[in-house]
């Protein structure tokens, strides 16, 4: 089966540069999902060069900029990079995702990116 990130077409791209481009999520877990992914294949960020991951993080920064001056502005925001099928990377091409959070989106902010193993996730903020 062909690289879905691969054979993008130029349609879909909601912004790119000359080694990346992005790309709305199709399971979007709030409006504005987007998906920020190199032109070359590269499996994970570490195998991405430096200027490529240069380019990746120049177009996050654009398409929060949009986010951020849209009807409904983010409140919040995640990303992050899935690296290897243990994280939950599904598709075998480097890929950034840019979460738009929302207030009430979820129940409770909770542990923020250590949810993502849930069992140890406890943590409580250091007080001053």
């Amino acid at each position: 089966m062909p690289c879905p990130f691969c054979t993008m077409k130029p349609e879909y791209m909601v912004a790119s540069n000359e080694l990346a481009y992005a790309v709305r999520d199709l399971y979007p877990v709030n409006p504005g999902h987007t998906l920020v992914i190199p032109r070359r294949h590269a499996v994970t960020w570490f195998d991405a060069t430096r200027e490529e991951q240069l380019a990746i993080l120049e177009l996050v920064d654009q398409i929060k900029a949009e986010l951020d001056a849209g009807d409904s502005p983010p409140d919040a925001y995640n990303f992050g990079v899935n690296v290897g099928p243990l994280a939950g990377q599904s598709v075998m091409h480097l890929h950034l995702h840019l979460m738009p959070r929302y207030q009430g989106d979820v129940p409770g902010v909770g542990a923020g990116v250590r949810m993502c193993v849930p069992d140890r996730s406890g943590y409580t903020a250091p007080t001053e």
